[in-house]
């Protein structure tokens, strides 16, 4: 509660820590930010989503309203509210998981109808089947050559040497590591997060969090990550968006250095109570 008064205080009367945009003017200068810093290589692999108009309804109850975002390829967005706001919604949404009720979701251009084979969704619970070993549970898709791939998604993640081992004989973060490895394994174009992290001790979720970030920055692929934890997104994210009763209520670029350490500053804890309050 000191840190966010400190940044309530440093927001009211010191220099601005961040910048409050619309989501066109967020999407430009996270571009240009990219091309400054020579980071171009990250959208190489990774696919722009588009949500344009998107409702979302169970039965008599509307989750999402009239929902609109645009996400550039390579971009790492963190999306933050409280339980039922149709956080997870969305992620099965762009997925193909779940259909709209009203609105489109488009893929690297192409309109969502189904599954999408270049959209990965990795979930707070590993889901590793405990009767394969950890290589077949990477390589469960069984493609051409996938011993090789699921070996190197592996060693991405630095579980190598655990190829041969029992999901039961690992760890919380080892698990995760494995379906992170998974998800990774067929090169995705979009890989969304849904809470991967929440389950695991302190530690843990920050070594995973330097292992994302490092990852992400190889591949380039476009990531959407929810997440409760406000200091995970600032962390984490080029950009964070708040929704709010079906809609977005905050859209904000983090224009912090890369890498960044939870609450390292007073910028990052000025930007994590900005984000509190739309929450």
């Amino acid at each position: 509660m000191r840190e966010v008064a400190t940044a309530l205080r440093l927001r009211e009367g010191g220099p601005t820590v961040f910048q409050e945009t619309d989501s066109v003017l967020v999407r430009t200068k996270t571009l240009r930010e990219f091309a400054e810093r020579g980071l171009e290589e990250r959208s190489a692999n990774g696919e722009a989503v588009l949500l344009d108009g998107l409702s979302k309804s169970f039965g008599e109850r509307r989750v999402l309203s009239e929902f609109g975002l645009s996400i550039p390829a390579g971009q790492l967005l963190a999306i933050v509210g409280r339980s039922g706001c149709g956080k997870s919604t969305l992620l099965r949404l762009i997925a193909g998981l779940d259909r709209p009720t009203s609105g489109t979701v488009s893929v690297g251009g192409a309109e969502v109808q189904s599954l999408q084979s270049n959209v990965r969704l990795l979930f707070q619970d590993a889901r590793l089947l405990p009767w394969h070993r950890v290589l077949s549970n990477v390589g469960i898709a069984r493609a051409y050559g996938w011993r090789e791939t699921a070996t190197a998604a592996l060693a991405d993640v630095g579980l190598a040497d655990r190829a041969n081992d029992w999901p039961a004989v690992l760890s919380g973060g080892q698990s995760q590591r494995v379906a992170l490895a998974r998800a990774l394994v067929s090169r995705p174009g979009v890989l969304l997060l849904d809470e991967p992290f929440g389950a695991l001790d302190a530690l843990t979720r920050m070594e995973m969090h330097r292992l994302l970030e490092r990852i992400w920055r190889e591949h380039g692929f476009t990531t959407v990550l929810i997440t409760h934890d406000v200091a995970e997104a600032v962390a984490l994210a080029d950009r964070v968006i708040v929704i709010r009763d079906g809609a977005i209520a905050l859209d904000i670029p983090v224009d912090l250095p890369r890498p960044r350490r939870e609450a390292a500053d007073t910028s990052a804890v000025a930007l994590q109570a900005r984000i509190l309050e739309e929450v």
